[in-house]
């Protein structure tokens, strides 16, 4: 196998308790989301280890990401989000997956060609998005229906008026709706209360360690550690300049040293001069701008340092997320294919 000089380091025991910790907030089933290839993380290491945790239900986005999956472990359930689109007759007959139908138009597709197999619905009740209109759930004969779906847009902010709106919308759909389940909450859903749980969540976000909240008042598990190898080790010598744009210019002669990570492996760009690497308990700044492969880092604090030895990144997605003004769930779907996944624990 080919070296990799990066790596993250994933915790299953942090990402099972986060599970457990959503499970006892919410107090019903609760499922897991794992599109995007397990938010960066590797899907079936997730559904494997959520599994066996006690989740039976998983959430993709599209059949694809249910194949690449794999044989699902006994008792596991997927539905896949996206619902059933005109070319997607094929992958539905081999793939053991519901789909979550979301316009009328999946409805009549695959009450035509599977009406003997269960499926999820989505039912739109104000994000706008995907989900069949409230004033259509009449017109749902022959469907065979295991959840009956909808999902909120503003549950990151508690006191937010859709959340009311949505959720009273979601219990008239419920009444109109003959269903097995009823789920309407995700991450930050389930932190609203036990109103919006249902019969099922779908939380996804929380799971692997980053806040669903505006405020980041909800902190869980960090499961994800970023490390990186040291490519170089130099001296910055006072009055030169480092990086892109020469926007560091050392004050002094500075040890530095080159990791081999930059934002196309998810690391943002915006971490420029606020980002910190660590050595053990030391933090180590980085200096100049952030680069496509590459940063540099100020090790003057740092001990017996070689090229080679390996530094972790401070990679707690709510933290970046607040640093440099992106969601936290671009920096954990953002995390490249360059790293080496490591399961621990």
């Amino acid at each position: 196998m080919v070296h990799r000089p990066l790596r993250l380091r994933l915790s299953r025991a942090a990402l099972a308790d986060n599970w457990r910790q959503l499970r006892e907030l919410c107090g019903v089933e609760t499922g897991a989301a794992i599109k995007a290839d397990g938010y960066g993380l590797g899907a079936r290491e997730v559904l494997d280890t959520l599994h066996a945790a006690g989740a039976r239900d998983f959430f993709v986005s599209t059949w694809s990401e249910a194949e690449a999956l794999g044989d699902l472990p006994e008792g596991a359930r997927l539905a896949v989000l996206h619902g059933f689109g005109p070319d997607d007759a094929a992958a539905a007959k081999d793939i053991a997956a519901r789909p979550v139908l979301n316009s009328m138009g999946q409805v009549r597709r695959w009450r035509a060609a599977f009406a003997d197999r269960s499926c999820d619905l989505m039912v739109d009740t104000g994000m706008n998005r995907l989900g069949v209109a409230m004033e259509e759930l009449g017109q749902l004969d022959g469907l065979r229906i295991d959840t009956l779906h909808s999902h909120l847009a503003c549950a990151d902010e508690a006191d937010h008026p859709m959340n009311a709106a949505q959720l009273a919308r979601f219990v008239e759909a419920k009444g109109k709706v003959a269903a097995k389940r009823y789920s309407l909450a995700n991450s930050a859903g389930v932190l609203l209360g036990r109103d919006y749980a249902f019969d099922l969540t779908r939380p996804g976000l929380a799971l692997y360690g980053a806040s669903p909240v505006a405020d980041g008042a909800w902190m869980f598990e960090q499961v994800v550690r970023a490390e990186a190898q040291i490519l170089q080790l130099k001296t910055l010598h006072a009055g030169e300049a480092i990086g892109y744009g020469a926007t560091f210019v050392a004050e002094r002669d500075t040890p530095v040293a080159i990791l081999n990570i930059g934002y196309a492996d998810g690391y943002p760009r915006n971490m420029s001069g606020q980002g910190h690497a660590r050595q053990g308990g030391t933090m180590l700044p980085l200096l100049g701008r952030v680069s496509m492969d590459l940063v540099a880092v100020d090790v003057a604090r740092g001990r017996d340092l070689r090229e080679g030895d390996w530094l972790a990144l401070d990679m707690v997605p709510s933290l970046i997320a607040k640093a440099v003004g992106i969601s936290a769930y671009e920096v954990l779907t953002g995390l490249g294919q360059r790293f080496e996944r490591v399961w621990e624990d």
